[in-house]
């Protein structure tokens, strides 16, 4: 598997996501991405319990730990490689949660618009 450019949205070095809980298609803490990625891991998103429990209910329970898989379940607060596509649903939904644009992949502008990532900017900490 081939990483692709590790290049954010706003045109600079791809940030890290998360590293507590590990997130990413690579597990490397960033939301980088390939070919084989057909979900395009992407969007960086800080999770609500408002999505959280929308991605449960279109699915994709996000919040159940699965040992078996090494994932620890996520919590309110966590941040998250998503898929781009679930993230634009749930921003038509209502229920996107915040971004941070500097460790989102370009390649999530394949999916969203820039303009809907920027209106869930996320504060920096």
């Amino acid at each position: 598997m081939q990483k692709q450019d590790s290049i954010n949205v706003l045109g600079g070095v791809l940030a890290p996501c998360s590293r507590d809980p590990l997130t990413g298609f690579f597990r490397d803490g960033a939301c980088n991405t390939c070919h084989e990625d057909q979900g395009s891991h992407t969007v960086c998103a800080v999770m609500t319990a408002e999505f959280l429990a929308f991605s449960k209910y279109v699915g994709n329970d996000l919040s159940t730990p699965r040992p078996d898989f090494n994932f620890p379940g996520l919590k309110p607060g966590d941040s998250w490689c998503l898929c781009a596509g679930r993230f634009l649903q749930a921003h038509d939904e209502g229920c996107a949660p915040k971004v941070h644009l500097e460790a989102t992949h370009q390649r999530a502008l394949d999916v969203v618009p820039l303009n809907i990532l920027q209106q869930h900017t996320a504060t920096p900490d």
